[in-house]
């Protein structure tokens, strides 16, 4: 059984009476121990997605309104307020992007760890137990730095931050949502290296959120793909990135800078991901596809195993 099962998920955005459908039946699965990486442009609706699980997207304005997301086989859409309150943090902890603003920059960051371990593990809210957590996500001198407000700290040291509080808890999957935004790509790297380490060394799963192909290669196992609410692409990460099938995700790869690359420009994909509620009637990337045929317009492409394992939503995908 996996330990995260998002089945057909379905969620609208109220406008009035007008519910706009920001994610629109994502299936996606997780296995204990796995990293799943999830892809696309700002305004795909992967945070929605990632948000969904713990069920901390706010309703009203948001309203469920299909699918299930089970976690350990429990569906999270069907739990109460208190059961809510023991999986968030509890079984999955998030890594929200810019630290800057999720810390609180009038508490030292010793006792910001601390409030976490006193709702999840409360015989371990000990100075002793945030020094350790820091030393775990290699933050030198810990001793000192649980004194620190966070404007005391680079980005990097933020970061490493969240991701001891998100850890505080143990918890089974940790959503890491674009945990290397505004950072350096020195520190991006170390970032991703140590969520690597840690998953290793914890047996947690991982679910990172990000719009760029080019940091999945070293630490996903499967990477999905998504455009405008709907997964499009879902395969093992090296076959993904070693051979694209759906034309979004071979945009995608053509816009990361290739090192032994010869070209003077990076190329752009045409147009911009279609608002919510303004979806085209057909394939939803068909408006900026250079591989769209006239069935396209028209057509809405099931996302269907063209290999196994490998999920593709495209008419002509090959």
């Amino acid at each position: 059984m996996p330990l995260l099962d998002i089945k057909n998920l379905k969620l609208d955005f109220l406008s009035g009476e007008t519910g706009l459908r920001a994610v629109d039946g994502v299936s996606l699965s997780l296995d204990a121990g796995e990293t799943v990486c999830l892809v696309g442009e700002s305004g795909c609706g992967k945070s929605v997605t990632a948000l969904s699980i713990a069920r901390l997207v706010p309703t009203p304005p948001a309203k469920y309104v299909g699918g299930e997301i089970l976690l350990n086989g429990r569906d999270v859409l069907k739990m109460s307020p208190a059961e809510l309150e023991q999986i968030r943090g509890g079984v999955v902890s998030y890594v929200f992007q810019e630290p800057s603003a999720s810390l609180n920059p009038v508490i030292r960051v010793g006792k910001q760890i601390k409030e976490s371990l006193k709702l999840h593990r409360p015989e371990r809210a000990t100075d002793e137990e945030v020094i350790r957590l820091l030393k775990l996500v290699r933050i030198p001198a810990p001793e000192s730095r649980i004194r620190n407000y966070p404007f005391e700290m680079s980005g990097g040291m933020q970061q490493r931050v969240m991701i001891a509080m998100a850890l505080a808890s143990e918890p089974k999957l940790l959503i890491a949502d674009e945990p290397t935004t505004a950072l350096d790509v020195t520190i991006q790297a170390q970032i991703l290296e140590l969520l690597l380490d840690l998953k290793q060394r914890l047996g947690m799963s991982i679910l990172l959120i990000t719009h760029n192909l080019g940091i999945v290669g070293d630490i996903a196992d499967r990477v999905a793909v998504m455009y405008a609410g709907q997964v499009v692409e879902l395969a093992p990460a090296r076959e993904l990135l070693r051979h694209p099938l759906h034309p979004y995700t071979k945009a995608l790869m053509n816009s990361v800078p290739k090192l032994n690359g010869t070209a003077m420009r990076l190329e752009a994909i045409p147009g911009n991901v279609p608002r919510i509620g303004n979806f085209p009637p057909g394939c939803r990337f068909y408006p900026r596809c250079p591989s769209a045929q006239p069935e396209c317009a028209n057509t809405m492409p099931e996302l269907v195993e063209v290999e196994p394992k490998r999920w593709v939503r495209c008419l002509y995908a090959k």
